[in-house]
């Protein structure tokens, strides 16, 4: 660590700034890493029609062990797999279009829901927050 790093975060005149963070905050920033870590670990995956619901198995119960996880649901879109599926070889690699997920976490005094679709009209397979709850 430099010096000037060092500084930083020895620096008590931070604590101010992290007296603005919220449970809320918190909790959507931690979905948003769900979301993300679940994207970029499990596209690329073969999966065929047989094997996809214990992909989605799989990937619900890696997420899930995540700290802050109250529920997670996975599905994979069984047309579009089945619309891309290899003549030969009977499989594909998991895209993010074909993954409908819904997540909810818990942090603190905040409940946040998130979840990924496709969006046919963005091309693209679009994450969101779908609510947020104080308890």
């Amino acid at each position: 660590m430099t010096d000037s790093a060092a500084d930083i975060t020895n620096d008590s005149s931070n604590d101010s700034l992290n007296d603005n963070i919220t449970d809320r905050d918190n909790a959507l920033f931690e979905a948003g890493i769900k979301l993300g870590a679940l994207f970029h670990q499990f596209t690329g995956s073969p999966v065929n029609l047989k094997t996809a619901g214990s992909l989605e198995k799989a990937v619900q119960e890696s997420i899930s062990v995540q700290p802050y996880v109250e529920d997670i649901s996975v599905k994979i879109d069984r047309e579009m797999l089945k619309s891309k599926l290899n003549d030969e070889f009977g499989y594909f690699e998991l895209q993010g279009p074909m993954l409908k997920v819904k997540i909810t976490v818990k942090y603190g005094s905040a409940r946040v829901k998130v979840g990924m679709e496709y969006d046919p009209e963005l091309d693209y397979p679009l994450m969101k927050i779908e609510g947020i709850e104080e308890i």
